[in-house]
């Protein structure tokens, strides 16, 4: 058997390309469905612009990967997207990018797949951050981001439901403004600041741990045991508040 001599020569050609995160890096992993407009508006035609069914399967999830092994500090989901944000002694798999997008792409990909009963995939991108008000600004930045989706979603889906075509609508709104579109809508009697936070701002989840009663049956006591709960936030502040939110909450939990 020559396993070591051939385990230690194509080692090298494995491990030629990974790459490990520095420590004391916060790190974001974004994961972003692949070709979920075809899933949510085709193959199980959920509502537009926003569906309560998808939301509750994007939050499902986020709590679910936060619970995979790595250290997660903090999750965000908008639209089709996760992020992840992971404290800066996380150590698991020493931090390799290659272990991180793959293990977190997949354990989503499973658990989105089996809790809607049809096939789906996630991909994952690792964001090394140095310090604390990068961190804050990428989670402004995401939900910007879901800020600009969501109005635009609203603006296209309304008129597309006036019978225009998929063109028709997405030329219609290019190029326009914020304010031209805030006005189609209400011009509609849509007012855009009456849209639930959540399609605005985003959703976050964090962790809670708690004391549970149990029963010892070794020591035949009852005993306190910690446990962690997962917790959703559907109306996150926007802006300046959600960067201090943040920034308040890295400080209580690191």
């Amino acid at each position: 058997m020559k396993f070591d001599y051939f385990d230690k020569r194509m080692r090298v050609y494995e491990q030629s390309i990974d790459q490990y995160i520095v420590p004391g890096m916060y790190i974001v992993a974004r994961l972003d469905g692949r070709s979920f407009t075809k899933l949510t508006r085709e193959i199980c035609k959920f509502e537009a612009p926003f569906d309560t069914r998808f939301r509750d399967l994007m939050v499902d999830t986020t709590k679910h990967i936060m619970n995979c092994g790595f250290k997660v500090l903090y999750g965000y989901t908008e639209s089709d997207e996760i992020s992840l944000l992971f404290s800066p002694d996380n150590s698991a798999f020493a931090n390799k990018v290659r272990k991180i997008n793959t293990i977190l792409a997949g354990e989503a990909s499973g658990y989105f797949s089996l809790a809607l009963g049809k096939a789906v995939c996630f991909d994952c991108r690792v964001v090394p951050l140095p310090n604390i008000e990068l961190v804050k600004d990428y989670f402004l930045w995401r939900q910007e981001d879901a800020n600009r989706n969501a109005l635009n979603s609203w603006c296209y889906w309304t008129l597309r439901k006036e019978d225009m075509s998929k063109n028709e609508a997405t030329q219609y709104l290019r190029a326009k403004s914020v304010a031209f579109k805030n006005e189609l809508l209400f011009a509609r009697n849509i007012n855009y600041n009456d849209v639930p936070q959540w399609q605005k701002r985003g959703i976050g989840v964090y962790s809670k741990e708690y004391i549970r009663q149990g029963y010892n049956p070794v020591s035949e006591k009852i005993v306190s045991v910690k446990r962690k709960s997962f917790e959703a936030d559907y109306e996150l502040p926007i802006a300046e508040k959600y960067s201090a939110f943040i920034g308040s909450f890295l400080a209580a939990k690191y």
